[in-house]
């Protein structure tokens, strides 16, 4: 990829933006500009950017004609949103018209038609890996003590479910134990998927996340960190098994420490 002189980041909540301003900054990138939203983007982006711009979500113009105004034509999107400021949108008429065009309201349906709409303003979304790829999940054990059979088989089965869920657009984690289904990645996402699973499972039970059947790798790609790991460790998952080359293991030494500490393993298959 080349690499460009300007990049926006569309920045949601947690790590993930910061981690990619510095990866960006050290690939080259002579000017980096946010757009930020309240109560969702952590401020300290602000000392990893040369501008930034904050917005509620659902200001889709705002957010193009901050990029526009200053010659930005590359954009990557990092970082959730939370589920309660989705259901708090207060759109603006770009964003209406988007949604009025939608025949399915969900994560890939409207990321994708905002990708569309910072196309037609000369706004090319990059993939949500760019920059990041040292940080894709490697094929096989990642930390951890091996798996037995019976968890291999465990993991075997949840990655059935969760390719399943995940190809009719309900979630894309699932908690199984056993060769049971403890819980199912909704709308809350997947660190209460943990929760509840681990709840319901007591402790060892096996956490399974996949990317999408056709994910498009510029939005809503598979992420686990710290974060994830340490909600991990407190519901007592034994494992957690995410796919090869379409995972991000954000801030990956010290989740696969956290990881150790916690007796759980890390899976790539």
């Amino acid at each position: 990829m080349e690499v460009p002189d300007a990049l926006g980041i569309i920045a949601g909540n947690g790590v993930y933006p910061r981690l990619l301003a510095d990866a960006a900054r050290r690939a080259g990138v002579k000017r980096i500009v946010a757009a930020a939203f309240t109560d969702e983007t952590d401020d300290r982006l602000a000392g990893k950017v040369d501008e930034i711009h904050w917005m509620r979500v659902g200001q889709l113009g705002k957010l193009i004609a901050c990029f526009r105004n200053v010659g930005v034509t590359d954009a990557i999107m990092s970082g959730q949103i939370a589920p309660k400021n989705l259901f708090d949108l207060r759109p603006d008429w770009k964003t209406l018209l988007l949604l009025a065009r939608l025949k399915r309201r969900n994560a890939e349906s409207i990321f994708a038609a905002i990708g569309d709409e910072l196309a037609r303003s000369s706004i090319t979304l990059l993939p949500a890996t760019s920059f990041l790829e040292d940080c894709l999940a490697p094929n096989g054990l990642i930390a951890g003590r091996k798996l037995t059979r019976r968890e291999e088989d465990d993991v075997t089965f949840g990655f059935e479910i969760a390719r399943e869920i995940s190809r009719l657009d309900i979630g894309q984690t699932v908690i199984v134990k056993n060769g049971t289904v403890l819980a199912v990645e909704g709308f809350d996402g997947t660190n209460e998927t943990i929760k509840r699973g681990g709840a319901l499972g007591g402790k060892n039970a096996i956490m399974v996340k996949v990317a999408k059947p056709n994910q498009d790798m510029r939005f809503d790609v598979p992420v686990i960190g710290v974060e994830t790991m340490g909600i991990a460790g407190e519901a007592h998952l034994r494992i957690i098994a995410v796919e090869t080359g379409r995972t991000l293991l954000l801030e990956k030494d010290a989740t696969i420490e956290l990881a150790t500490r916690s007796n759980i393993s890390i899976v790539a298959r």
